[in-house]
């Protein structure tokens, strides 16, 4: 019985290793609502200070399925903007905490609105196995070895153009596990972020409307580079959003949102399985609130 538990619990760490960060369908609102998740060039990128907290679980209710929160704050002044993210992700038995500060500067062109934007974050990250979780035996060296792991420095780094219609931008998160190898190999782990967007306005006024086609290319450690391609639409002044977006993985991921007045924001997306595993389980389900206290 104790052999079984071993080769259980090695499967499970594998499982884990390749699930847990969610990269392959990372949160939806790095795409429009909050790029600043993804990339720390956007902290403070308007004026002001904004708040945004988004919570993704699986639909299904498989005990041990992922779990992601995150929540940023950004404030904008002058050129400089100053940024926190706290992201805390769960799967099976691992459970990660990531906790980073932001700098960006902001550099306008010329009057037309147009910036250059730099920005890096820098902070810790930690990775464990919840033992109060475990069947098996808790002494086994393989857990030891993964929980001895001592709590590291992790940053990111991030550029981006931007203009009243066109967004341009390239990021290389999780700058620990890019530059440096670790010696327990975790995949699906970001690698690079790039993307590019142009909103079109339609309509002004009280019955306001406007489109951003984004297509964005990024990279997955351990995985094929992946795509993305969409559109997120505004209506009713802007302040309905109607977003979707498809994936090269054979994803699909669709989102409705009302930003009242441009101050409080909620949205809610959903993201179906990627093709390897929608045999085995349903897509995700997010949930995005913004509050904008620049307003």
């Amino acid at each position: 019985m104790e052999k079984l538990y071993k080769t259980l619990l090695l499967v499970v760490l594998t499982a884990i290793g390749t699930t847990v960060k969610g990269q392959l369908n990372p949160l939806s609102a790095q795409y429009y609502t909050n790029q600043y998740l993804i990339n720390p060039a956007f902290a403070g990128a308007a004026k002001g200070l904004k708040l945004n907290g988004a919570y993704r679980k699986l639909w299904n209710n498989v005990e041990g399925s992922p779990l992601t929160q995150s929540l940023t704050a950004d404030y904008g002044f002058n050129k400089v903007g100053l940024g926190l993210t706290v992201n805390n992700e769960s799967a099976g038995l691992e459970r990660q905490t990531r906790v980073l500060g932001s700098y960006s500067y902001h550099l306008a062109l010329n009057d037309n609105n147009r910036q250059l934007h730099f920005g890096v974050s820098l902070g810790f990250s930690n990775q464990r196995l919840g033992n109060s979780d475990m069947y098996g035996d808790p002494n086994d060296p393989s857990i030891g070895q993964y929980n001895d792991r001592k709590t590291y420095l992790d940053g990111d780094f991030g550029v981006a153009y931007t203009s009243d219609g066109l967004n341009i931008q390239a990021a290389v998160p999780n700058l620990k596990s890019v530059l440096k190898k670790d010696v327990i190999k975790l995949a699906d782990v970001a690698t690079f972020y790039t993307a590019v967007s142009y909103k079109i306005g339609i309509s002004e006024g009280a019955e306001g409307m406007d489109i951003e086609p984004k297509f964005a290319y990024r990279g997955v450690k351990g995985f094929d580079n992946i795509w993305d391609a969409g559109a997120q639409l505004g209506i009713a002044n802007k302040q309905v959003l109607l977003m979707g977006m498809y994936h090269s993985t054979k994803s699909a991921t669709f989102g409705l949102g009302m930003d009242y007045k441009k101050k409080y924001l909620i949205s809610g997306t959903y993201t179906t399985q990627t093709s390897a595993l929608s045999a085995y389980t349903n897509g995700s389900f997010e949930l995005n609130l913004r509050v904008n206290l620049s307003k």
